[in-house]
């Protein structure tokens, strides 16, 4: 009875009417806190962790997400639609809930979209019932977005891992998208390699997975790369966030679920099944179910 009421729900939310704006359940992104007015401003977070090593300043970045220090619009998750067949040939339709846009410290005014290392992005979407994205997640996302913003690589040596390399990219992506007039909380992509899931972490172990960076053509400039340890930043890289909560075939499910099970995983990813995943994102099944039952408590 709870799968077909949840089902009701998310067909409601998720594919409205036509002349209804299409959203996600503001309840997959509750447990990212308020932000509060004295926290730190994009600006005035660059300025204190300027001079932390990535180690440093990944664990004040962490902090300042988990205290809710993340701009408004990035609380709107949006809907992207994935497709694939099942070994046998049975049609799977999977829809995702996704940040608009990469992970950011800051207002909504004043905000810094903040690479991390593997750690530290992992321990963010564990706590708050996300994952990231493999890459087919990736495509999909780019392809779905409202504005495809073109990469803006910077040149290469040891500062590209600096705080002040992240900021400079930032204005450069802040500019681009004001010369477009695109507004915060518009479905982006292509300005950042994404950290993400893959089986070759495992294969790989202590290394992390980047892919993106596409071209107009879709195309990523960054192929899917285990080179780096799970410790590397550099201004690059964005931490897209991806609820675990999602909707396959019109029932409501996880991403964790789905990428463990050999018949669904192509749905999300071109490398089968994902073992991994759980012992990276360790899955929030208490918090789920409460997801679960708060959602179907409000019909």
């Amino acid at each position: 009875m709870r799968r077909a009421l949840l089902a009701i729900l998310w067909a409601l939310i998720v594919a409205p009417p036509a002349h209804a704006a299409t959203v996600c359940p503001a309840a997959l992104s509750a447990a990212l806190p308020d932000r509060s007015s004295d926290l730190p401003s994009g600006a005035a977070f660059s300025a204190k962790v300027a001079a932390l090593t990535r180690g440093a300043r990944d664990a004040v970045s962490v902090r300042e997400v988990l205290r809710g220090n993340v701009p408004s619009f990035l609380r709107r998750l949006r809907p992207v639609e994935m497709h694939a067949y099942t070994p046998d040939g049975r049609p799977l339709n999977a829809v995702l809930c996704v940040m608009p846009d990469y992970l950011a410290i800051g207002s909504d005014a004043d905000y810094l979209r903040m690479p991390m290392g593997l750690a530290a992005a992992t321990r963010i979407a564990a706590r708050l019932g996300f994952v990231l994205p493999t890459p087919r997640m990736v495509d999909a996302i780019y392809h779905a977005a409202d504005v495809q913003l073109r990469p803006q690589p910077l040149r290469a040596g040891p500062e590209m891992r600096s705080t002040a390399y992240i900021r400079r990219h930032d204005a450069e992506i802040a500019r681009e998208a004001r010369r477009m007039g695109v507004p915060a909380g518009l479905l982006l992509a292509g300005h950042k390699k994404d950290l993400v899931l893959s089986n070759r972490m495992d294969t790989h172990p202590g290394r992390l997975a980047i892919y993106g960076w596409q071209e107009s053509n879709g195309e990523p400039i960054q192929p899917l790369s285990t080179a780096h340890g799970v410790e590397y930043v550099d201004y690059s890289h964005g931490i897209r966030l991806v609820s675990d909560v999602m909707l396959l075939n019109g029932r409501v499910t996880s991403v964790h679920q789905v990428l463990a099970n050999p018949r669904l995983a192509a749905v999300l990813s071109t490398e089968g099944p994902v073992p991994g995943l759980a012992r990276h994102i360790p899955e929030q099944r208490r918090q789920l179910a409460r997801l679960q039952m708060t959602m179907a408590g409000s019909l």
